[in-house]
């Protein structure tokens, strides 16, 4: 069907958008950057599509050289928005960013399943689920997560965030190319979530050691008083 990719994105898009009034404060922001990710999605879509064209239809080399480029500046737009003019607070930006990878991956993948019904497996939906859409959302969450010292950095500020957008991109790229190779294709399926488990690690750690001086800084307090 010619129009299926917006069929889908109605789908997709308005229940959650019609759901915001009734979610409560703290999760609507995470559900208004997953609804950001599969506009972004939608859109970089139509412009992929006009790049492949240009190119003779050329997948391999837009698929490594172009889209890893194109999606990853879409998707880190709202996000430098979000640091530059709301906030630079850690948290809210590494929560802000994945959920925009995530919403882009969510709406990526739904399309392909949809135009590609008669190929897919289950096999097929364990390996987007835990490398292409891990991917998307580690991607981001990079920027996001980097931005939080970059924008603090006045100096640094211009430099960092072309920094954090390349390391998004040739991540991406790597990954690509990884998947696509007939030998290589196992290591890029592992690739995000060699990435994802050591950063949940650490985050946990980190959460719990803000606590405890939290904590300290608690009983410290009332000691004093």
């Amino acid at each position: 069907m010619e129009n299926m990719i917006y069929i889908l994105f109605i789908c997709m898009f308005v229940p959650l958008l019609l759901s915001l009034p009734l979610i409560q404060k703290a999760s609507r922001s995470v559900m208004i950057f997953i609804l950001i990710g599969i506009s972004s999605a939608l859109f970089i879509s139509e412009v992929n599509g006009i790049l492949l064209q240009l190119l003779g239809y050329n997948t391999l080399f837009v698929t490594t050289n172009i889209t890893p480029a194109t999606e990853e500046i879409t998707k880190a737009l709202p996000i430098l928005v979000y640091a530059f003019v709301i906030t630079d607070n850690r948290d809210k930006l590494l929560t802000a960013s994945f959920a925009v990878g995530i919403g882009f991956a969510l709406f990526e993948n739904t399309y392909i399943l949809v135009n590609s019904v008669e190929n897919v497996s289950i096999e097929w939906a364990i390996i987007r689920g835990f490398s292409t859409a891990l991917m998307h959302g580690i991607c981001t969450a990079a920027v996001g997560y980097g931005m939080s010292f970059v924008k603090k950095k006045t100096k640094l500020f211009y430099c960092g965030t072309f920094s954090l957008l390349m390391l998004a991109i040739i991540y991406h790229g790597i990954f690509n190319m990884l998947v696509q190779s007939e030998t290589l294709k196992c290591f890029g399926f592992l690739l995000p979530a060699s990435t994802y488990i050591p950063l949940i690690i650490v985050l946990v750690v980190s959460m719990k050691n803000k606590k405890k001086k939290e904590k300290a800084a608690k009983q410290k307090k009332a000691a004093v008083e």
